[in-house]
């Protein structure tokens, strides 16, 4: 795509998004019905642009205003800009707010029921690290929770109900120290390792030590070793690789080391680091592969980092809803 081509389909976007927000305000709105139609009718661009836009919508459904409070000085930027960006922020305390409502769906935040569940979590953007009473250590990365089991005798157990974490595991060869992920099983003795769950299964990573990783579905089961990862997906099937042990759990140190990962499992990551909601519009661009380093501290911009290597866009429709569209 020529430079002018695709500054032509940003501002077919841009305008897209403005009579999403004009319609949502205003859908009784005849005279504006019809400026609308012509607009859409006017080029094919601005049919695909609107198809885009409006898939946003089918994701997220209707909810009734959120955290208004949050839009006073976007409404009055808006307003400042004239005419045209009055009509703009007509759907944010309507519609948009049903955007920044599904935001709590769609962000990487512990649901309401797993924070019951768990002993320990993290809000978007917090880290947290907890000694155990067994003295192991367990670093808690932004949007995650577990719930620990720490018995006198037998058996130590942690379950990684959301999230990642890394742990820095005390030696006991007479109590094995499990980490537990839905239907994946980590177990060591002591060691130090970085786990990850995400809707796809479950990413491992071995700074230290030795650590086996097994599937309850399939029975597959793994020995890592430091510098060694693996991805059990939830049908458990296994997938290994290698890793710098320095650049493992990268997230504690605000960094996102993306090494041959799928675009999803990158957004997945940002979710947890940006206070909104990142939609990502197509499966495909989902399931293209990245390698390089991102700036959790800044995740819109690593965001845009990310979708530009695949040639993707991404918008910002409100000042808490970015939209990932390919390329």
């Amino acid at each position: 795509m020529d430079a002018a081509a695709a500054q032509a389909r940003q501002v077919a976007s841009r305008e897209a998004s403005e009579w999403l927000i004009m319609l949502r305000e205003d859908p009784e709105d005849q005279a504006l019905q019809r400026q609308f139609e012509a607009w859409r009718a006017a080029s094919a661009l601005n049919r695909a642009a609107w198809a885009s836009t409006t898939a946003l919508t089918r994701l997220t459904g209707d909810a009734g205003p959120v955290h208004h409070e949050k839009w006073g000085s976007f409404v009055a930027e808006r307003r400042r800009r004239g005419p045209v960006a009055v009509a703009r922020r007509r759907w944010i305390l309507a519609g948009a707010s049903a955007a920044v409502a599904a935001a709590f769906a769609f962000v990487a935040v512990p649901p309401a029921m797993t924070r019951l569940q768990s002993d320990y979590a993290t809000a978007t953007a917090e880290m947290r690290q907890i000694e155990l009473a067994d003295g192991s250590i367990v670093t808690l990365a932004p949007a995650s929770a577990i719930a620990v089991s720490l018995p006198a005798a037998g058996d130590r157990e942690v379950r990684l109900l959301e999230g990642e974490a890394f742990f820095q595991v005390k030696p006991d060869p007479a109590r094995p120290f499990h980490v537990v992920a839905g239907s994946v099983r980590t177990t060591v003795v002591g060691t130090s390792f970085d786990l990850r769950r995400d809707s796809n299964g479950v990413a491992v990573g071995v700074q230290e030590g030795v650590v086996q990783v097994a599937s309850a579905i399939s029975g597959v089961s793994e020995r890592l070793l430091a510098g060694d990862t693996a991805r059990m997906s939830w049908a458990g099937l296994a997938r290994r690789a290698s890793e710098a042990p320095q650049t493992m759990a990268g997230w504690r140190q605000g960094q996102l080391y993306a090494q041959d990962c799928s675009v999803q499992e990158a957004v997945d990551q940002l979710r947890r680091s940006y206070a909104g909601t990142i939609v990502l519009l197509d499966a495909s661009l989902g399931e293209r592969r990245i390698t390089g380093v991102y700036n959790l501290a800044d995740p819109e911009e690593a965001l845009r980092g990310i979708a530009r290597a695949h040639g993707a866009t991404v918008r910002r429709i409100t000042p808490w809803v970015l939209m990932v569209s390919a390329g």
